[in-house]
């Protein structure tokens, strides 16, 4: 993290969701989390594809209508179609966020260019099934499989949030690592501090990037950091659950328990169990965890990204 932390964490936004009066009304969708809060840790790229593309505020409403088998971006009153206008947009604009350096971008959603997912579509009589993508987000989340990407009404989940925003700050490191010149045993290092991490979202993976990193002396450099990053990645995609927490909480005591007393041994064994059931957060049993690697000073674990994937003032795990 110290390595990170001089250059600012760039997030691509839809412009709106900071106060922007962008939205097809002249209004805007400020949203205080990511603006008071998130926006403390992050620099924002805000981003309005409709605007940029020229329809200007306030305009007519956009749609998107299938018809055969092609889906067009519409304004409905006119009749006018954007569709080839937007995708001509949409190429320029995700060559030059290719060069923000983002580690993450929160959309819109329901939009029919920002929205991420569960957009309507409607038919040629009018009716809508919530089952498309906006046109930009598509195109995003194809053209950057690796980044993290979320929609801001998603955002109101604090698993959904957490998960987001634990895998904005692995992919800053992560590009931290592969931006200059690297070693392999600059990514093992990598690796061995995101252990626990993985295990908490995918033990399968975790093993599988571990066979990895073993070979990866062998391995051609650009097709290593390919690999790795894809793989990272879409570990992190993977919902970390309450049972494979416990488990990894579990692993860490097995580090330190002989160097308590059976008072502490209790005392620990008992949080774990009601964080297991249900009735306690993560960040409790964590918090008495975090006591004992300092106290007992086991170096292993002290440098377990686990113990620490984002800023505590976020609070994220007081809520998971």
């Amino acid at each position: 993290m110290s390595e990170t932390a001089s250059a600012p964490i760039r997030i691509g936004v839809s412009a709106c969701l900071l106060g922007e009066k962008v939205r097809f009304d002249g209004g805007h969708k400020r949203n205080p989390y990511l603006v008071e809060t998130f926006g403390h840790y992050v620099e924002w790229v805000p981003v309005c594809p409709e605007v940029e593309l020229g329809l200007g505020t306030p305009r007519e409403t956009l749609r998107l209508v299938r018809i055969s088998n092609d889906i067009r971006l519409l304004m409905p009153k006119t009749g006018a179609d954007h569709t080839e206008a937007m995708r001509a947009y949409v190429v320029h604009r995700l060559a030059e966020l290719a060069e923000e350096d983002l580690s993450g971008y929160v959309l819109k959603k329901d939009s029919p260019s920002c929205g991420m997912e569960r957009v309507r579509i409607f038919d040629a009589h009018g009716v809508p099934a919530k089952s498309g993508q906006g046109l930009f987000a598509e195109a995003l989340l194809q053209h950057f499989p690796n980044l993290p990407v979320e929609e801001e009404g998603r955002l109101t989940d604090p698993h959904l949030r957490e998960n987001f925003i634990e895998r904005v700050f692995a992919y800053t490191r992560l590009r931290s690592l592969f931006s200059g010149r690297w070693k392999v045993g600059d990514l093992i290092a990598f690796h061995t501090a995101h252990k626990l991490l993985l295990m908490a979202h995918s033990p399968h993976a975790y093993q599988d990037l571990g066979r990895l990193v073993a070979e990866a002396k062998s391995a051609p450099r650009a097709e290593l950091r390919d690999r790795y990053e894809s793989e990272f990645m879409g570990a992190l995609r993977e919902m970390a659950t309450t049972k494979r927490h416990a488990n990894v909480l579990q692993h860490m005591v097995g580090y330190f328990s002989k160097q308590l007393d059976s008072d502490s041994r209790q005392e620990l064994q008992a949080l774990l169990q009601d964080y297991r059931a249900g009735f306690l957060p993560l960040v409790v049993p964590l918090m008495l965890i975090r006591h004992y690697v300092r106290k007992c000073d086991v170096t292993y674990l002290r440098g377990q990204v686990y113990l620490e994937p984002h800023p505590k003032e976020l609070m994220l795990r007081n809520h998971v």
